[in-house]
């Protein structure tokens, strides 16, 4: 494993713990050159289905991607980095239970938006305005009256 602070390719595994019911390892490593430590993940590679773009091109999966956009919709909001984490970890197990080998990313993005009023509203309202992509002012107040109709309802 390549040192983060010195680029040395070399580290010995200090300690390891599973987390997150046992599907993650977070290691304690230490560089063999400068000794400095650093902590590195490993989790379960799942086969995820090709991703379809709006204009049709396909695309791998990058949890990255959604994590970023979550991060964004949640910033300066109560929401941990584990509670994000917990959100994509669902939308991956959707897209396993789906059994399809490509699913498109307006799809991925419908059952974000279906799940994202449980984590934070306000969330919600900042997602829904970049990825319905509202001309005006009037279309995003049609998506709020719609949103605040459908919490009125569960409540």
């Amino acid at each position: 494993m390549k040192c983060p602070y010195c680029s040395h390719i070399h580290s010995r595994v200090i300690d390891s713990r599973t987390i997150k019911d046992k599907t993650i390892i977070r290691r304690r490593r230490a560089c063999e050159h400068c000794n400095k430590r650093f902590s590195t993940f490993e989790r379960i590679e799942l086969a995820m289905p090709l991703l379809i773009k709006k204009d049709g091109r396909r695309e791998a999966w990058e949890r990255s991607k959604i994590v970023a956009g979550l991060e964004k919709a949640c910033e300066k909001l109560a929401v941990s980095t584990s509670e994000i984490d917990a959100f994509v970890d669902a939308i991956e197990q959707k897209l396993q239970d789906h059994g399809a080998k490509e699913v498109s990313t307006r799809q991925v993005g419908e059952w974000v938006m279906e799940a994202l009023p449980a984590l934070n509203e306000v969330a919600y309202v900042r997602f829904a305005s970049v990825y319905r992509q509202f001309r005006d002012v009037n279309e995003f107040m049609e998506e709020l009256k719609i949103f605040l109709g459908e919490q009125q309802g569960k409540h």
